[in-house]
């Protein structure tokens, strides 16, 4: 059975979702009968994924729209708010999934800026606008914040994006925390972590999906019944590493600290033999 924020006639707010993980997620959401709004930069492309998104919906196509939206914009996610309530009313889901790609360390300013303005800035500001009106209806609802596994291990070749995903998730934990504080608050925050999935975003220049990786639909798939089982960390496995995996990858990163070994020391190679022997090793049993 799906939250019970997925009712027929909720309203859903996706940005990003003019492609990948937001399309999927946002015809999902069509096909639940909700009324959708699609945001994402404007063009031929946010309108075909709205059209696409419309044409699964049980209540045809007035039921989802698309919204022209820059997340890294707080006024441009201010105005998202009011026209999605104009045009549907009070809202029910919020998925907050835009996001680009970094710099490199010491690459343009201007990269790092941006990245910082769509990955982070657009998932706090976005939680932040909508939030309030989503707490006040007193109606269940879910604000979805995508993360990614380089926010929690922190693999080098992309630091800015690393930084920015790293800070989703504090900023995440941090709003779900607030929001089970609060008297009478039906609304929880969830942290989607997706696994290696083929997307415009990941594709580099491949145009078929190669076979380790999940598609945008099996990872809202994933996502949606996590969501049922109200999972805050949303941990996606995909074709090529099973969660046990990615526990054993988060807990040598946390024991970097612990151990006092030098920082992603994954990488390093006077750890390397000590890392995949860690890795044939039953998970430690925490607490």
């Amino acid at each position: 059975m799906n939250h019970p924020a997925f009712a027929s006639n909720h309203v859903a707010v996706v940005t990003g979702a003019a492609s990948g993980i937001g399309l999927a997620a946002a015809k999902r959401f069509a096909g639940l009968g909700m009324n959708v709004v699609l945001a994402d930069l404007p063009g031929e492309q946010l309108d075909k994924a709205a059209r696409e998104a419309a044409a699964l919906s049980p209540h045809g196509p007035d039921s989802v729209a698309a919204i022209p939206v820059d997340v890294a914009s707080l006024e441009s996610l201010q105005a998202l708010e009011r026209d999605a309530i104009a045009l549907f009313g009070r809202v029910h889901v919020l998925m907050n999934n835009a996001g680009i790609p970094g710099g490199t360390m010491f690459g343009a300013q201007e990269a790092w800026e941006k990245v910082f303005a769509v990955n982070l800035w657009g998932v706090i500001n976005g939680s932040r606008v909508f939030a309030p009106g989503m707490i006040a209806h007193g109606q269940p609802g879910l604000i979805i914040n995508t993360g990614s596994k380089q926010g929690i291990t922190t693999p080098p070749g992309d630091p800015a994006y690393n930084v920015t995903k790293a800070g989703v998730k504090a900023f995440t934990e941090a709003l779900q925390h607030e929001l089970r504080n609060m008297t009478n608050c039906n609304v929880t925050a969830h942290l989607l972590i997706p696994g290696f999935v083929y997307t415009a975003l990941t594709a580099q220049g491949r145009t078929e999906k190669p076979q380790g990786a999940w598609t945008p639909q099996e990872t809202v798939d994933f996502m949606m019944q996590s969501l049922e089982s109200d999972d805050f960390y949303i941990l996606c496995p995909d074709n090529d590493v099973e969660r046990a995996t990615d526990e054993k990858r988060i807990l040598w990163a946390a024991g970097d600290i612990i151990e006092n070994r030098p920082p992603l020391s994954r990488w390093h190679p006077d750890y390397a033999d000590a890392f995949k022997a860690f890795l044939t090793k039953d998970r430690p049993k925490i607490g």
